[in-house]
């Protein structure tokens, strides 16, 4: 059954490049018309390269290729009021909203939880939880105003479901965004509003794939290259297999987002290779 998304309106934080270009296009693809957003710049202590606004303007082009209007901003999920103002805006031009996609995140410091620094510490609660809440806040009236149900995906992860060593400020967010997707959805039944998780496994993005990253995968050595954490990598999850692409984790926020999945509500969708649930005792 091909999924349709025409006549509908949704909204994508981190939608620059890797997973939030991935479900703009596909999104796109579907018929959605995509409200895009990106801060485009860098964060503060995050290592690896910053989305460009030449990424998003990219991502405006491929979904208009796809057929699809698109709006496009460039503004940091941690400013609720410039996020607010650009979501309005977007709504404005498209004519409403149905789906929401929090998508946007970051990774930054990677040590031991008593040895993060308070800052990096609380950017990562900033933009990972705190950010997800405004991105709801601001898109909520208008899915009510709507009238007519809707969807709200929040972009977890596997760290949302288990302790990582090494990234507590991560995992904390994560798993914060789960007790803030099932209290909404708790509130927004009323309005026939579905509000889930997606817990990716490692995706091969530039928050993984990079010079600083692998060091949370091979402590043990002094300058570990993504090559060096791909048997790591691997050995976390179920199968045989490394990584998930970005259109892996598009795929399940296309279910959600459809009718197909129109009694869901309030769960936490793993797309993560069996990670969360892998036994590894001896």
């Amino acid at each position: 059954m091909q999924i349709d998304l025409s006549g509908k309106v949704a909204l994508i934080t981190g939608a620059a490049r890797s997973q939030g270009r991935s479900h703009a296009v596909t999104l796109a693809r579907a018929g959605a018309d995509i409200i895009a957003v990106d801060i485009n710049d860098s964060v503060e202590g995050v290592r690896y390269p910053a989305a460009t606004p030449a990424d998003l303007a990219e991502t405006g082009r491929l979904v208009k290729e796809a057929g699809s209007r698109v709006v496009t901003r460039q503004v940091d999920v941690r400013d609720r009021a410039a996020l607010r103002d650009a979501v309005d805006e977007g709504v404005a031009e498209l004519g409403g909203l149905d789906v929401v996609v929090a998508n946007a995140g970051i990774l930054n410091e990677i040590a031991p939880s008593w040895q993060l620094g308070v800052d990096q510490w609380q950017t990562m609660l900033d933009v990972n939880l705190t950010g997800v809440w405004h991105t709801t806040s601001v898109a909520v009236p208008h899915l009510v105003d709507r009238g007519r149900g809707g969807s709200m995906i929040l972009i977890s992860s596997t760290a949302g479901l288990r302790g990582i060593p090494n990234v507590a400020h991560y995992n904390a967010a994560k798993h914060g965004v789960v007790g803030l997707a099932r209290t909404l959805a708790n509130e927004l039944a009323l309005h026939r509003i579905r509000v889930n998780t997606i817990h990716p496994t490692n995706v091969r993005t530039i928050m993984i794939d990079n010079d600083v990253t692998p060091a949370v995968y091979r402590p043990d050595l002094q300058s570990p290259t993504f090559d060096d954490a791909q048997e790591v990598l691997t050995k976390i999850n179920m199968w045989d297999v490394p990584w998930i692409e970005s259109v892996d984790v598009s795929n399940a926020v296309l279910f959600l987002a459809s009718e197909m999945a129109r009694y869901i509500t309030g769960i936490a969708l793993p797309v993560d290779l069996g990670m969360s649930q892998k036994y590894s005792g001896a």
